[in-house]
């Protein structure tokens, strides 16, 4: 399964990106090898509006069956939901910390959005 984990920055020693929707980056980590790429998230980071949607689609065309991110808004958590992707939130740290921490087992699977629309 790949994982979409949202980042500042382009690899695993990047800090979590707190914000979904306009996240820099998502690092996509396939659980069973532990490659990743890093997916630019650049067309949604000053989205008048949508950009949680619209990040929710991109990690969807990406093939990613769950999403790590501090926080995610209630369109972006009904969009990943409807596409069959697990969200945990909460994640802090880089993103190898919270990949080893969802490979454990110890994020919790989120059962709605934590923060409201158009949250900065």
């Amino acid at each position: 399964m790949k994982v979409a984990i949202t980042a500042q920055g382009k690899n695993m020693e990047s800090k979590v990106d707190p914000r979904f929707g306009r996240a820099s980056w998502f690092i996509l980590v396939d659980t069973e090898t532990g490659e990743y790429q890093a997916v630019s998230n650049e067309q949604n980071l000053n989205a008048g509006q949508g950009a949680g949607i619209q990040s929710a689609e991109n990690v969807s065309r990406q093939g990613a069956g769950a999403v790590i991110t501090g926080n995610c808004g209630p369109k972006a958590f009904r969009t990943l939901s409807a596409a069959g992707i697990k969200v945990y939130i909460g994640a802090e740290g880089t993103v190898g910390e919270v990949f080893e921490k969802f490979k454990a087992g110890k994020l919790p699977e989120a059962a709605g959005a934590n923060v409201e629309g158009h949250w900065v």
